[in-house]
């Protein structure tokens, strides 16, 4: 059975769905996947044994390009040669439902009262039903094993065995771990300012934490942040550029990662190491809950529907409610 996959972003969203294919594999192990993905996170794919091709788009660049238009429609019609007898759209908004329709003739996805973009559901033909405001992963695997007539458990999920690869990572990031001191690697960015911990309060953490603190970043304003906080504690380093590989071969090292609800952060339950997510204006039902990956939310209350990214609360958290956490985790 041929079955291409359509989640295009974004990194947490595609870290959550790919949970279910280890499971589907086990359960058709003569079926081939694809995934079609942003181009620019199909790092976090890469050497996965459960895909058999990574294709990629670009239609982000559609928002300042709107020629572009064609070059990605070549792009999406020259896929459909591989002749799926399923196409999944586990993202649920209209573009994917479209990229989903143009690769093939049978196209699964959530029912219109399961997405926020309903008319993505008049895209397909075998329609899910599982809850908007459900956990994140088991959505994902939910909307991805159901139209295979599979099923996949709470339990199994749980159980799951790490599912993010990497080859030929920078052997420079190596440099920056210590075997006399823990690893921790803090994420402090996201896409929104109102989802990002305060930086002066990660920096009490590695104060109180003393142990070798990594700071991990995606632009040139988070180095700023991070190199900010390097400079007032000898317990934080600041990591390099890191590429989506490096990035994984980094996380499956560290002895503890502390973020914010954001892809790298969950990155450390794909890889199964312990974590700390910081909750603020999203819903902890974006993660499991697990005996070394742990949250720590914000008193306010989120509408899963309409999250307001004007609730700043996240600054409310006291760093000693994640110190305590870390060192219980640390076992120290």
């Amino acid at each position: 059975m041929r079955i291409a996959i359509v989640k295009l972003s974004a990194l947490g969203d595609i870290v959550h769905a790919m949970a279910a294919l280890q499971f589907i594999k086990a359960a058709l192990p003569d079926s081939r996947i694809d995934w079609i993905v942003e181009e620019r996170f199909a790092g976090v794919l890469h050497d996965n044994p459960d895909i058999d091709n990574i294709l990629t788009v670009n239609l982000k660049s559609l928002k300042i390009n709107k020629m572009a238009f064609f070059k990605q429609f070549k792009t999406i019609r020259g896929y459909t040669g591989n002749h799926y007898d399923l196409v999944i759209d586990a993202q649920g908004l209209i573009k994917s439902a479209v990229t989903a329709r143009l690769l093939g003739k049978h196209v699964a996805g959530f029912d219109a009262d399961s997405i926020r973009e309903k008319a993505a559901s008049w895209f397909y033909d075998v329609k899910v039903a599982c809850a908007y405001d459900a956990n994140t992963i088991d959505r994902n695997a939910t909307v991805l094993s159901e139209p295979l007539d599979i099923r996949i458990s709470r339990e199994q999920i749980l159980g799951k065995k790490p599912f993010l690869f990497y080859r030929h990572e920078d052997q420079g990031l190596y440099d920056y771990l210590r075997q006399d001191r823990r690893n921790i690697v803090l994420v402090i960015g996201s896409t929104w300012e109102s989802r990002n911990y305060p930086a002066d309060k990660f920096v009490k953490i590695a104060e109180a934490m003393q142990q070798n603190c990594l700071v991990v970043w995606g632009n040139e304003q988070e180095k700023s942040t991070a190199d900010a906080m390097a400079a007032q504690t000898c317990h934080i380093r600041v990591m390099p550029k890191l590429d989506l590989n490096s990035l994984k071969a980094l996380i499956a090292r560290a002895d503890l990662l502390i973020g914010n609800d954001t892809g790298p952060t969950h990155m450390a339950w794909a890889l199964n190491r312990p974590s700390i997510t910081i909750f603020g204006p999203t819903p902890v039902s974006r993660v499991y809950q697990t005996d070394i990956n742990k949250v720590v939310k914000s008193a306010s209350i989120v509408n899963p529907y309409k999250l307001n990214k004007q609730d700043y609360s996240i600054r409310e958290i006291g760093e000693h409610e994640i110190i305590d956490k870390a060192r219980a985790l640390l076992g120290l």
